[in-house]
């Protein structure tokens, strides 16, 4: 896996990761995962032991929003690449007693910026689809559990997030998703605790 470089995000446990691509006049060819480089790679020191356990793959058009989503039981963890389209990749920090709790940041996502976002569980997962069409891809380190899993509201004014569209297209469970205050004021909240990132780490 040909790494080009690694990019810390103003949460710091969220990494941008550039990945390199061999082209000629066919077109390119890339590894966009590789364990053993991911492993041993000085720039990605913060994936070390980790593994990715399920991969899922969606589809949207513009001005879809999908999340915030977040999952406990297992913890998960998640690397997220676009396919095809152009998206604007938003993590949040839902982590008790974290220094950046509700801080939030978004990263513009397409093929060519050759990006791949890394935020370990503990941040709620989301973006807006901004092309036509947007092919995404999640790698997990948890296998999905719908008894354990979360969603926060996409507008919820205590969070302020500048999104780029005002009426998004949502899925029936992101429209009736928690506001953050109800997903801080509910027990299942502790599992995400901010003295437990060691643990939660992935």
């Amino acid at each position: 896996m040909k790494i080009i470089g690694v990019k810390t995000l103003a949460l710091p446990e969220i990494k941008v990761i550039r990945y390199g691509r061999f082209c000629d006049h066919r077109g390119y060819f890339t590894e966009h995962l590789r364990r053993s480089d991911l492993h041993t790679n000085p720039l990605t020191s913060f994936l070390r032991g980790i593994e990715f356990s399920q991969t899922n793959e969606s589809y949207s058009r513009a001005g879809t929003v999908r999340g915030l989503h977040f999952q406990w039981n297992p913890y998960m963890g998640k690397l997220v690449r676009t396919l095809h389209g152009h998206l604007i990749d938003l993590v949040l920090d839902i982590r008790k007693g974290s220094p950046t709790l509700g801080k939030w940041f978004g990263v513009e996502v397409s093929p060519e910026s050759q990006k791949q976002v890394w935020a370990p569980a503990g941040f709620a997962r989301g973006f807006c689809a901004l092309s036509e069409e947007v092919e995404v891809q999640y790698k997990c380190t948890g296998i999905y559990n719908g008894q354990a899993e979360g969603a926060i509201r996409w507008d919820d004014p205590r969070l302020g997030i500048d999104w780029p569209v005002k009426n998004a297209h949502l899925s029936e469970k992101d429209r009736n998703a928690w506001s953050f205050e109800q997903w801080l004021a509910n027990p299942n909240s502790e599992f995400l605790r901010y003295e437990e990132r060691a643990k939660i780490a992935g």
